[in-house]
């Protein structure tokens, strides 16, 4: 926007002109020269132009997302990764006492709603929520968009976001999800049956410390290019039921700590994973303390060097299928530690002594090679 129109923009809106025609015009211009400056505005001033908020020309494909902030943590509450890319925002508040500098919230104001465009230009979504701490509620009203690639960080630290509706998100050329959720510790359900995921590589720390996660739909993942799924579930300890059996590893590469502490879960069903080119498995199953059956039969280990404390604190596991485990790994320091209910261990001749002098000690354990 040039020095004169900003003038005349904020001399409009300091003397509360009621001429709907003078700041229609405002808008307009503003728009044909797509160099927008945020706009924010409230209540009066959006009755005052006339127009919808999704209505400026040019920005036809647009997001659209409501907020609700949490109440007495008005802190920053939406990040510009790129500070050139602030004119691709438009930012409304709703009950705004006072126009709000920059990207801040000042606590005397009673913002109960707001809500964010994101117009056409917009490539990436990488980090737009980090660290947003004042947010509970966020519901994407619209997603008429199709090459967003970048999701990584969206949602990171968002440490008391309650509600997160993403039933109208579009990920069909995704290609990076990690760290997306990453220590959203009260959020309690999250459907992301709609995702669509063919073209993601990373879910490397995805749901990260989402402490109080106890629904988690993923019935639709489609993993085929995923390399990395390294602490994706990390510290899902309220998790009781993960369906994951449609998960194809193929492509996988590290799958360290995948599922630590992940100490509600009865049951996991990874029969299906193909762990050929997986190198790193340590502590992938570290304190599922409520684990009690695991089957492994057809985990492939030949290119896997590392398999440290993977079982490690799996209080209730009773019975341990690694038949076709080989055991050419460097490190199975404190592999079955805590394993004090494990009885009965089927692997292959290579790997018994191995496994016998390093990590049973003294357990009654039945060694079978079958």
């Amino acid at each position: 926007m040039s020095e004169k129109r900003k003038n005349v923009f904020n001399k409009c809106f300091l003397m509360k002109v009621k001429s709907k025609y003078i700041l229609k015009q405002i808008f307009d211009n503003v728009n044909e020269v797509i160099t927008l400056d945020i706009i924010r505005y409230n209540k009066n001033f959006q009755k005052k132009l006339n127009k919808k908020i999704n209505d400026y020309k040019k920005h036809y494909s647009k997001i659209e997302i409501d907020i609700i902030p949490a109440e007495n943590e008005i802190v920053k509450f939406i990040h510009i990764h790129n500070e050139k890319l602030k004119s691709y925002y438009h930012i409304y508040f709703d009950d705004s006492k006072v126009e709000i500098k920059r990207n801040y919230l000042d606590r005397d104001d009673d913002v109960k709603k707001i809500k964010v465009i994101l117009d056409y230009r917009i490539k990436s979504l990488y980090g737009l929520f980090l660290t947003c701490r004042c947010i509970k509620k966020i519901k994407f009203i619209k997603f008429n968009r199709n090459d967003i690639k970048m999701f990584g960080y969206m949602f990171y630290k968002c440490s008391l976001l309650e509600e997160l509706d993403l039933s109208n998100f579009n990920t069909n050329n995704a290609n990076n999800m990690r760290y997306m959720f990453y220590g959203c510790s009260k959020l309690k359900e999250l459907n992301l049956s709609n995702f669509n995921t063919n073209k993601v590589t990373y879910m490397n720390n995805m749901f990260f410390g989402c402490s109080s996660l106890n629904n988690l739909n993923l019935s639709n993942f489609n993993t085929k290019n995923v390399e990395n799924m390294s602490s994706m579930f990390f510290g899902c300890s309220l998790l009781k039921e993960l369906n994951i059996s449609n998960f194809n590893t193929n492509k996988v590469e590290n799958m360290e700590l995948m599922f630590y502490n992940c100490s509600s879960l009865k049951t996991l069903n990874v029969s299906s994973f193909n762990t050929s080119t997986v190198i790193k498995m340590r502590s992938m199953f570290q304190s599922c303390s409520s684990l009690e059956e695991l089957d492994l039969s057809n985990f492939i280990t030949r290119n896997v060097f590392d398999v440290s404390y993977m079982f490690y604190g799996c209080l209730s596991l009773k019975k341990l299928n690694l038949l076709n485990f080989s055991f050419n790994m460097n490190d199975f320091l404190g592999m079955f530690d805590g394993c004090n209910s494990l009885k009965e261990l089927i692997c292959s001749n290579s790997g018994i002594k191995k496994l016998y002098l390093d990590t049973i000690y003294g357990n009654n354990i039945y060694l079978s090679n079958q």
